[in-house]
């Protein structure tokens, strides 16, 4: 019987765990790993209780990007490219929040993954790296993810040079929100995942989609844009149970 390539665990109906399955690859990407990982991430989107996925890897490394030996085939190159860009935006546009647990190595396409996630947890022997231009490839797809994200110089340098960062300068250019000892990596996830449940779901819900629109709205229209957004949530039955237990001195009671 085939393993796996992606697994899912659900500890509970808010909080999903995926894990790139493939470790004997560094859990290289193939068309139908991205394939198992979108489906996946749609589930789980429509669950109506599910909240926070967290996103690791099986083995020595987080995800060392494509599988080579699938790239090399011309004959499914288009179709593979195609799919790396669906993978990025399925993750970076999902509706859940997304935290990756990276270890090892998150190279090429696999710190595209650590970088569509909203919170990004590495191990202290972390490395990461755009590597593309060395093999001939422009780092198009991601660039487009971490363009607005990132300073322009970090860009080039992860770009142009392509070598390896550790998770130290990563988490200086804001890939990495923490660094912790790899025996603390998932329960660091989970731990960041419960903090999250505490805020009210509908309201993280809209925050996050409000962040993705602002990111392609013009600054002179953000305003008004996040107005709208503003005055929805302070008439919502969320902001109304939310200011009640604050005064009330209590947990609030989300359905």
């Amino acid at each position: 019987m085939s393993v796996p390539a992606l697994l899912l665990e659900c500890p509970d109906d808010s909080i999903a765990i995926l894990t790139l399955n493939r470790p004997e690859r560094r859990n290289a990407l193939t068309i139908e790993l991205m394939e198992s990982l979108c489906e996946t991430l749609n589930v789980l989107a429509m669950e109506p209780r599910r909240r926070v996925v967290i996103l690791n890897g099986a083995g020595p490394a987080f995800c060392a990007g494509l599988d080579l030996q699938e790239s090399a085939d011309l004959s499914t190159a288009e179709r593979g490219a195609e799919w790396v860009a669906r993978t990025l935006q399925t993750l970076s546009q999902s509706p859940l929040v997304t935290i990756a647990a990276a270890h090892g190595a998150a190279f090429a396409g696999g710190a595209g993954l650590l970088s569509c996630c909203d919170f990004a947890i590495g191990t202290p022997e972390l490395r990461l790296a755009f590597p593309e231009v060395r093999r001939g490839l422009v780092p198009a797809l991601v660039g487009a993810i971490l363009h607005d994200r990132l300073r322009d110089a970090d860009l080039r340098e992860l770009f142009f040079i392509g070598e390896a960062i550790n998770a130290e300068r990563a988490q200086a250019m804001g890939l990495l929100q923490r660094i912790v000892p790899a025996d603390r990596l998932l329960d660091e996830a989970r731990a960041m995942a419960a903090t999250i449940l505490q805020g009210a779901p509908d309201a993280i819900r809209q925050t996050k989609r409000l962040l993705q629109e602002l990111r392609s709205t013009a600054p002179a229209q953000r305003l008004t844009q996040a107005l709208e957004f503003h005055k929805r949530a302070r008439s919502s039955d969320e902001a109304r149970e939310g200011i009640a237990a604050f005064f009330e001195h209590r947990a609030p009671n989300w359905k």
